[in-house]
């Protein structure tokens, strides 16, 4: 990674002298190296720690950093001009101080490990995963404590959004509130609170749950992280398919969520067959589903004739699958089918002779990205399975209304709407959810935990498509001279040399680069004004033109590659992602009578550009200027400043689109943001209930305004 600093970054923090110990092992995770660590490696002042020859300490320094770039967004905490960073903690009488490695102004910001300065009479925490050795200050000075792991950070953090000491708002982080919680430098800051609703009661008991289980979630994504670099370090080969290849790729996670690569409830053994991180893949089980039982829609056509979702999911298990009469063959994940024979209600309809198990069948499939849907190069649809795992924030079950928009959204293209955006945008278009199979008990409500989305499958070995996400997830490279000998077990530790950690996006520009013979920074800034030509571009025309907005962040969002490594088109795929503007209702309507009845897809315009702009804008578009900057491929300024021209001639003039994000971008000095961390401290499931109280959406400095 080793980013070089642009001018919005920070050069590296000298590192503290004199100190060096072996590290702690942490039970369950990948083994400790018991040689020495200079102090440069543990602060991280001038290492990039995502390189460190000792797995566990580059597995803990990702978690801090995610956990960190969260707090910065989500509490407002300004940079400082010189030094460290300083998050000021009142509640606890303490200040964490923070290595800065690279200051993005997109939010991607690149940290150190931080340490605890006490103020009051005692530590009020010491827990590290580092040396433990405290540096103390002689006399009054603050005492400064060992480098603190991902976990201990977490329960600081929660403990200072209990206390009621934070804020929300650019500009307010860091600083001390008065004793009604506020601070007295921002009279108008609103608290962060799920958008549209009041703010959540959290009692004391629940309050004390919610950061226990935080910091639960932190040590299991800490763990499985580890579990993954020690594993692609020894196997840093990227599939020679491109689409599973950038599936794969996303070791680290999402760099703005507290427990990125957290899925409690999933064993070791389970783990090694069902993370795409491990390259693992398994057969399908299969449910035998009595037709009085099933329920199901399909709008997939082949030759101009309906298929229906029985005879695509007959297709998709292979010859040879046993089905009793009268059934119809319906996919299960391996984990989902262990879960679902524990359930009562499942039991029932199978003494009643409507569900039959028949166990494991057919060829193996690759989950993706999202752990829950799975990919087979050669089958023609990929399937979006249910899954009770507990990933990051939500167990991922599907809900009958996603399955129904999927379909609905796929008619609504076929109206005639997805001929004109083909027209005006032949690059771009949304892989479609055609199809769903699912069942009802004896009383008509959905089964829950077996609904399947069928997706089509456009993404062959021969084409060069890589979700965004993935494109620019840092992972090892082939360390120099070959690889290490292979270690005993997956837990085993990696390679003790350091070992590269590179974006495929970084190696493509930077091949670009080199064939071009033009600098690597003018040779991304092309990249990224092609990509919002290919792919921004048509997804504004389709929220003007039709009041669709799409849920596009970078792991929903693929972009598709020409010979060269160019972004040449793009593909939407998400089934739940979609937004009907309130204000386009009648003339959805028109196109496609009784949208939205069951679809539950209408959302007022004010909520619909809170999303949008969280989505397109900030994840998406303001999360690839932070990747190019802090991976040192361009400076971020002058990516903001193409953006802010690609988003002018969006707003007005002859190529404007009719979606009125660009001027919202263009105009507003907040946005209105996404906030992982305190969306987990309040307990809130994101795929549960109302659509605009599901998250905590907190004010966000407008990088595009300043």
């Amino acid at each position: 990674m080793n980013p070089n600093t642009a001018p919005d970054g920070r050069y590296p923090l000298a590192p503290e002298a004199g100190s060096t110990s072996s590290a702690r092992p942490e039970d369950g995770v990948v083994p400790r190296q018991h040689t020495a660590a200079p102090t440069e490696h543990l602060d991280g002042a001038a290492v990039d720690l995502l390189e460190h020859p000792d797995v566990p300490t580059a597995a803990e320094a990702a978690a801090l950093e995610s956990l960190l770039r969260c707090w910065v967004r989500e509490t407002g905490v300004e940079a400082a001009e010189h030094g460290p960073l300083r998050i000021s903690l009142p509640a606890q009488e303490a200040t964490l101080v923070v290595p800065v490695r690279y200051w993005s102004a997109a939010g991607l910001h690149r940290f150190g490990l931080p340490r605890l300065e006490h103020h009051g009479p005692a530590p009020v925490h010491s827990g590290s995963a580092f040396p433990r050795r405290a540096v103390v200050r002689q006399g009054r000075a603050p005492r400064l404590t060992a480098p603190l792991d991902a976990a201990t950070v977490a329960e600081v953090l929660s403990k200072e959004v209990h206390a009621g000491t934070v804020t929300d708002g650019p500009g307010q982080g860091g600083t001390p509130a008065d004793s009604t919680g506020r601070r007295a430098t921002d009279g108008a800051a609103e608290n962060p609170v799920p958008s549209g609703g009041p703010a959540p009661t959290v009692p004391r008991q629940a309050a004390s749950a919610a950061d226990d289980d935080l910091v639960a979630r932190v040590r299991d994504s800490v763990r499985r992280t580890a579990v993954f670099l020690s594993f692609r370090r020894r196997h840093a080969e990227d599939s020679s398919t491109p689409f599973l290849a950038a599936e794969q790729a996303l070791l680290l996670g999402h760099p703005l969520h507290p427990t990125p690569k957290s899925r409690q409830g999933l064993s070791e053994a389970e783990a090694r067959l069902y993370s795409p991180e491990l390259r693992g893949a398994f057969p399908l089980h299969w449910l035998a589903v009595h037709k009085d039982v099933l329920a199901t829609d399909s709008a997939w056509t082949e030759r101009g004739r309906t298929v229906s979702a029985g005879a695509l999911t007959e297709r998709l298990a292979g010859p040879g699958l046993a089905l009793p009469p009268g059934t119809v063959a319906l996919p299960l994940h391996p984990w989902q089918a262990r879960d679902l024979a524990q359930r009562p209600e499942v039991h029932a309809l199978a003494d009643a002779g409507l569900l039959t198990p028949l166990g494991p069948y057919g060829e193996p499939w690759s989950p993706t990205s999202s752990v829950r849907t799975v990919y087979r190069a050669e089958a023609p649809a990929m399937l979006k399975l249910s899954l009770g795992l507990r990933i990051t924030n939500s167990r991922r079950e599907n809900l009958r209304k996603e399955l129904r928009r999927g379909v609905e959204v796929h008619r609504l293209l076929r109206t005639g709407l997805g001929a004109e955006w083909h027209a005006a945008h032949p690059c771009f278009d949304i892989v479609r959810d055609p199809a769903w199979i699912a069942v009802d008990g004896p009383d008509g409500e959905p089964l829950r935990g077996v609904d399947v989305m069928i997706r089509h499958n456009p993404f062959t070995p021969a084409t060069d498509a890589a979700c965004l996400a993935g494109l620019v997830s840092p992972r090892p490279l082939p360390p120099i001279g070959g690889h290490p000998a292979e270690p005993s077990g997956l837990l085993a530790h990696g390679s003790q040399a350091q070992q590269p950690m590179r974006s495929r996006l970084s190696e493509l520009i930077t091949r670009l680069a080199q064939r071009t013979g033009r600098p690597r920074g003018t040779v991304a800034t092309e990249w990224f004004l092609r990509y919002l030509e290919c792919v921004v571009r048509p997804i504004l025309w389709l929220d003007g033109h039709a009041g669709v907005a799409l849920e596009a962040h970078q792991q929903n969002t693929v972009v598709l590659l020409d010979a060269e490594g160019w972004p040449s088109g793009g593909r939407y795929r998400d089934n739940q992602g979609y937004y009907f503007r309130d204000s386009h209702r009648e003339a959805l309507e028109r196109r496609l009578p009784g949208i939205g009845a069951e679809s539950d897809t209408f959302v007022p315009d004010d909520v619909t550009d809170e999303r949008f702009t969280y989505y397109l804008a900030i994840n998406n578009v303001l999360g690839l200027v932070g990747a190019l900057g802090s991976q040192g491929l361009a400076d971020e300024q002058l990516l903001l400043a193409a953006l802010r021209g690609f988003l002018a001639g969006a707003a007005q003039g002859p190529e404007a689109l009719g979606s009125g994000l660009p001027a919202l971008l263009l105009d507003s000095p907040v946005l209105r943001c996404k906030a992982n961390l305190l969306t987990r401290l309040h307990g809130l499931d994101e795929l549960v209930g109302p659509v605009d109280t599901q998250s905590v959406y907190v004010r966000f400095r407008n990088p595009l305004h300043h």
